[in-house]
């Protein structure tokens, strides 16, 4: 367990922001002295191919606040947001994206609300400026689907931009999952959380790394990850498939009694194509949790270490085993 000596943490995923990374830190700097804190900023570099990872070491030695951490390949944004969680030293913990959209000008008044007694403030986002109409589109449809399937309540329109408590941070390393969706995992924590609306602004540099496939792989962890109901879905869609099956049984059987008629192979085509089609469906959602489970059970690190460099310039541990 790490030593806790600083009031707060930042942590900052970091896949080509090269351009982004000294204005995040300065804003971050002013942010924290602004409030006289004993701070620290973690940037994992999460297998960038720009200059991010060089930006990072002049940095660190430049200013003894920031923690460089180098991961040994691109392990995506949840799992590099989990290594900044492991090596954290803050009594509390600010989760925020190095592309900027998310202020770091409002961690005094998210400070604020948890010296009240709350455990999570997370910003939640009531305009998103510089995002085209496909990627608002999506985003309404995924934190639809969401409300409708997770066991978890999430609330709409946030991102992992939060303050968080200490226990708020080692219940999130306790949990061993894999497939991670951290703001569904903070909420699944509870605690007292409260709600923080912001605008959200534009990229500060750069261009978005989230395609559309990694948009449907995050949705698919956070359905997987805090539901059982779409194999729910998918043996209710079973038995109505197979009730129409034994329908369409009876009408064939009774045709065949009754009356002196060919059955064509355009509708014998269409229903074990249809029924094919159900079958592989439901097989395809019972198959995405085996493989999750397969992965959990192969118990493989959540990530690889490469490199931990503190403020200063000095090498830090290696690490190549740490898990959350």
């Amino acid at each position: 367990m790490t030593e806790i000596t600083l009031d707060l943490t930042v942590a900052a995923p970091c896949y080509n922001e090269a351009e982004s990374l000294r204005e995040l830190h300065r804003r971050v700097r002013e942010a924290c002295e602004s409030m006289g804190l004993r701070w620290e900023l973690v940037l994992v570099n999460d297998g960038s191919t720009d200059e991010t990872w060089q930006t990072m070491l002049a940095l660190a030695a430049e200013d003894a606040h920031v923690v460089a951490v180098d991961l040994s390949r691109n392990h995506g944004q949840q799992l590099a947001m989990t290594a900044a969680l492991s090596l954290s030293r803050g009594e509390r913990l600010l989760m925020i994206d190095a592309d900027l959209q998310d202020p770091p000008e409002l961690l005094p008044k998210m400070w604020a609300r948890m010296d009240d007694g709350v455990d999570v403030v997370y910003g939640q986002r009531i305009e998103r400026k510089g995002e085209s109409g496909f990627k608002l589109g999506t985003a309404a449809a995924f934190y639809w689907l969401i409300g409708k399937l997770a066991d978890t309540h999430i609330p709409r329109n946030t991102g992992d931009f939060r303050l968080i408590s200490r226990r708020v941070v080692e219940a999130l390393l306790a949990m061993p999952e894999r497939h991670r969706f951290m703001r569904g995992m903070v909420s699944w924590v509870g605690y007292r959380q409260e709600a923080m609306q912001f605008e959200r602004d534009a990229r500060y540099a750069g261009k978005t790394a989230y395609s559309f496939k990694h948009m449907w792989r995050l949705a698919v962890d956070a359905v997987t990850g805090f539901s059982i109901r779409p194999l729910q879905m998918a043996s209710l869609l079973g038995f109505v498939c197979a009730a129409g099956s034994a329908f369409v049984l009876l009408y064939a059987l009774s045709s065949w009694l009754f009356f002196d008629t060919e059955r064509g192979w355009t509708s014998l085509i269409a229903v074990v194509a249809f029924f094919g089609g159900v079958q592989l469906m439901v097989l395809g959602v019972m198959g995405e949790y085996l493989g999750r489970m397969f992965e959990q059970v192969r118990g493989r690190p959540l990530f690889m270490i490469d490199k931990v460099v503190r403020g200063g310039g000095q090498p830090g541990e290696t690490e190549t085993d740490r898990t959350a």
